[in-house]
Formats: C-alpha cells, sequence, structure tokens
C-alpha cells in the first residue's frame, strides 16, 4: 500500500521527467493520460482502505485525501486525453510548437503532482509548500501563449495567490505557536491530526486569528471573494485543458485545504467562527458571481465566474457543517470538476475554430455545428445545476441541510443570487446556442497558422470521447453515488461533519 500511496505523486512526476528527456511527439503525448490513469486507479485503491494510513510520517490517507485524489485523477484523465489535439491545433509550428508542447507537459504534470501532494500532505506546512507549487506552476501555464493578456494575467495571478499565501503562511505560523503553547512536540505542531486530536488545548484568542488569515488566504486560491479577482483572468487566458484543470480542481483542493483547518477551528473556537467567515465569503462570492455575469461579453470568462459562485456554494455548504451539508459539498468538489471539464475543453476548441472567446462571435452555434453546440449546451446545463447532473442533487443536499441547521437566511438569500446567476448564463447561453451571427461582423474563421487536425466546427475524435465521458459521470452521479456513497459519508466524517 506504500507504493500506492506514493503512485499520486511519482506517477505525473515520472511523466514529466519523460516529456523533459524525450520531448513532445505522437507517442509520449499520451504520457500525461497515462500517469493520470495511473493517479486515478491509485486513488480507487486507496479509497477502500477503512483506516487512516501514515507514510514516512508525511503523507496521510484518509477517506477525505482519497475522495479529492479521486476528483484530481478524475478530472487530470480528461484533461490529459483532451491535450494532444488541444495542442495540435495551437497556431505554433515547428520547433517552436514541440518546445511550447514540451513545456506544456512538464508544467501540467508538475501542477498535477503538487496538487496531489497538497492532498496527501500530513503536515500543513507541507500542504502549503505544495499550493504554493501548483501558484508558481500554474503562472507559467497561464502565460503559455506570450499574449499580452495573458502575462498580464499571469502576472494578476501570481501577485494575488501570492498575497494569499503569505497571509496562509503567517496564519500556520501563529498555529505552530499555539500547538507548542499547548504542549506538543515541535514536529506535531504542525501535523493535522495531532493539532485536530489536541484542538481544545489551543488558546482560542491565538487561533481566531489564525483561522481568520487562513481562510482569506487559502481562499483566495479558493478563488472566494474578496480575494477571487485572479480568477476570470487567469482561467479565460490559460489553455483550455489547464483551464479545466484550475477550474475542476484546483479551486478545490485549495477548498480542501480550508476544510481541514475548519477541523481544527471548530474544535478549539466552536462552530461559530467558521462557519460565520465561510458564510461571509459564502454570499460575497455569489454576489460577485452575479454582479459580474450579468453583463459578461466572453464566454471564457462567463465560465470563469461562474467557478466563483460554485467556490461560494462550497463554502456555504462547509458553514454549514452537518453530515447531509458536507457530503453534498464533497459531491459538488466531482460533479463541478466534470462539468467544468467538459465546458472549458469546448470553450477551447470553440476558440480555437472561432479565433475569438466573445459570445457574439459564437451566436447560432446550433446550426454551425450541433455536435459543439450540443456538448457546450449539456455542460451549460450541469453547469446551472439542472437534474439529472449530480451538482442539482449537491445543490438541494446543501439547501435542505442549511434550512435543518437554522440557516434558512443565508440559504434564501443564496438562492435569490443563484436565481440571477441562471438567469445570466441562461440568457448568454442562449445567444450562443441560439442567436443567430450579427451580419456586420466579419466571417469568422479559424486562424491561418491553424494545423487542420479536424473539421473547423467539429469536435476532434478524442476530445469528443472525453467531453461525453465527463458529462455522461456527472449525470451518473446525479442519479446514484454508486460506490462513492460510503466514501462520502466516510469524508465527510473526517472533515467534521456534525450530526
Amino acid at each position: 500500500m506504500t507504493f500506492a500511496v506514493l503512485a499520486p505523486v511519482l506517477a505525473p512526476l515520472l511523466a514529466a521527467c519523460g516529456y523533459a528527456v524525450l520531448g513532445w511527439n505522437k507517442v509520449t503525448a499520451w504520457l500525461g493520460a497515462l500517469a493520470a490513469g495511473a493517479l486515478l486507479a491509485s486513488a480507487i485503491l486507496l479509497s477502500g482502505t477503512e483506516r487512516a494510513m501514515t507514510v514516512w510520517g508525511l503523507l496521510r490517507v484518509d477517506a477525505l485525501s482519497s475522495f479529492m485524489l479521486v476528483v484530481i485523477g478524475a478530472v487530470a484523465l480528461l484533461a490529459m486525453l483532451a491535450s494532444p489535439a488541444y495542442l495540435a491545433a495551437e497556431p505554433a509550428t515547428g520547433h517552436t510548437q514541440a518546445r511550447a508542447a514540451r513545456r506544456f507537459g512538464v508544467l501540467t504534470q508538475s501542477f498535477i503532482a503538487a496538487m496531489a501532494l497538497a492532498v496527501l500532505a500530513s503536515n500543513l506546512g507541507v500542504m502549503w509548500v505544495a499550493i504554493e507549487a501548483t501558484t508558481i506552476l500554474t503562472a507559467f501555464l497561464v502565460g503559455f501563449h506570450h499574449s499580452k493578456q495573458a502575462t498580464e494575467a499571469a502576472w494578476k495571478y501570481v501577485v494575488i495567490c501570492s498575497a494569499g499565501i503569505v497571509l496562509a503562511f503567517l496564519g500556520l505560523v501563529i498555529v505552530h505557536y499555539a500547538a507548542l503553547h499547548a504542549g506538543l512536540a515541535p514536529s506535531d505542531a504542525l501535523d493535522s491530526a495531532a493539532l485536530a486530536h489536541h484542538a481544545a488545548g489551543l488558546d482560542p484568542g491565538v487561533m481566531r486569528i489564525a483561522a481568520v488569515l487562513l481562510v482569506l488566504g487559502f481562499g483566495a486560491k479558493a478563488g472566494l471573494a474578496p480575494m477571487h479577482a485572479w480568477l476570470p483572468d487567469a482561467h479565460s487566458q490559460a489553455p483550455a485543458p489547464v483551464s479545466a484543470l484550475m477550474s475542476g480542481v484546483l479551486l478545490s483542493v485549495a477548498f480542501y485545504a480550508i476544510l481541514r483547518v475548519k477541523v481544527i477551528a471548530d474544535v478549539a473556537l466552536g462552530p461559530a467562527t467558521m462557519r460565520v467567515l465561510l458564510v461571509a465569503a459564502a454570499l460575497a462570492s455569489l454576489a460577485v458571481a452575479a454582479l459580474l455575469l450579468l453583463a459578461q461579453r466572453d464566454y471564457k470568462r462567463l465560465l470563469a465566474y461562474s467557478s466563483i459562485e460554485h467556490m461560494g456554494l462550497l463554502a456555504l455548504g462547509a458553514a454549514i457543517g452537518t453530515r447531509l451539508a458536507l457530503a453534498a459539498v464533497l459531491l459538488h468538489i466531482l460533479g463541478h470538476g466534470l462539468g467544468k471539464s467538459a465546458l472549458f475543453l469546448s470553450s477551447g476548441h470553440l476558440h480555437q475554430t472561432l479565433g475569438s472567446s466573445r459570445i457574439d462571435a459564437a451566436r447560432g452555434l446550433v446550426q454551425r455545428s450541433p455536435q459543439l453546440a450540443g456538448a457546450f449546451g449539456l455542460g451549460l446545463l450541469a453547469l446551472l445545476g439542472m437534474p439529472p447532473f449530480s451538482l442539482f442533487a449537491s445543490e438541494l443536499g446543501i439547501v435542505r441541510a442549511g434550512f435543518a441547521a437554522g440557516l434558512g437566511w443565508a440559504i434564501a438569500l443564496a438562492l435569490l443570487l443563484m436565481l440571477v446567476i441562471v438567469a445570466a448564463i441562461g440568457r448568454h447561453g442562449r445567444r450562443m446556442l441560439l442567436g443567430t451571427p450579427d451580419p456586420a461582423l466579419p466571417p469568422v474563421t479559424p486562424p491561418a497558422t491553424m494545423q487542420p487536425t479536424a473539421p473547423a466546427t467539429a469536435l476532434h475524435r478524442t476530445a469528443t470521447v472525453t467531453v461525453i465521458a465527463a458529462l455522461v459521470a456527472c449525470a451518473l452521479l446525479g442519479i446514484t453515488t454508486g460506490p462513492l456513497g460510503d466514501l462520502l459519508h466516510g469524508a465527510a466524517t473526517i472533515a467534521g461533519a456534525t450530526p
């Protein structure tokens, strides 16, 4: 089992080394998918373990970390399967394209390894280092296209997320101080299990400051308001497979860090402190998403603002803190990862085909490309929480748990903001799918330098299978959680679920 614990980190690192040494070609292009498949297989194997298992005192696997590994593996597999077709259609040619593809392979695999390390780390300091590593690696991926907009987005991403990570670092320093003064050994002062076990002895005044800093710090990386401003720029400029990874799983990994902190803070301070912080962040995130989606003109930024909405829903569910709420939060994490991956992969091909990410440029998509319109339209329905997709079940679970926990006022306000969001996304989606192109606009054609690996308005075969698989999995989870049911409830217990 030790190898199964190490495999989620080692498999993508070995793939990154393969890309660095061998470069990107028709054979090595699938190394990333193989590594992601190995990660997912290891996650499924580890999900069957009944007790927490520690390796070398640095890595720990329990139900919560196993579930997050399943999310990382599933989204990574989708993104890596779609990457070869996406990169083949990029406008760069010759040696420049080969170098760019090699860089893409090394960075994406290192990024996936860092996320796996973050959820496996038993020490909060190691988790912090892994999350900071994702910032550094993805900054190069956000600026991958070297355009002015991509470079600006990368710098904005680095500045805001680094500021958040500094706040999280200060929070961990304070937690370490509180742990030492509570009598914990220096080696256990940042161990998440030891802190959770001795949380009642931590100084409440000190821990209150730490909790605020940690929620702000990791919340910045999770895309929660008020430190959300990097998200729409970064997600709209990154390559589509990277956007799928960032929106589908990186935000959730940062939120996982908040869940680990919440388990400790709830015992040290009582549930009220974290509840207030998370409800405030949730409602602020939903309000920001609702206001900015109304006047949105870019479909990639529309998807990014939607991510802020869904992170707000996760925060609201975590604030409720009951078993039903946290199980719904975890289901929402997986469903959002699958649905958003399908949408970003579809939007990436759409952008390559149209040469523009403006909503007006995609009008009449049903007539121009029924296949692409169908994939994008179904993705939007999943994103909006329509049945049978799993986001409907998870959002319903959060709403039910909120009313049962006495947070009806917050749920009512959240539902009002979600109604605005559904109306805004529905209006923009209707314009894209059913509208008619503006005759005043010049003809929309693929860039002249695009490598014609597929018909201009049809998804590549591999991308088609990937998008359909993501949507089918999201729909099946909305009908039944199947073998994931026990894992969800176990993970909710680890996350501090109350009856």
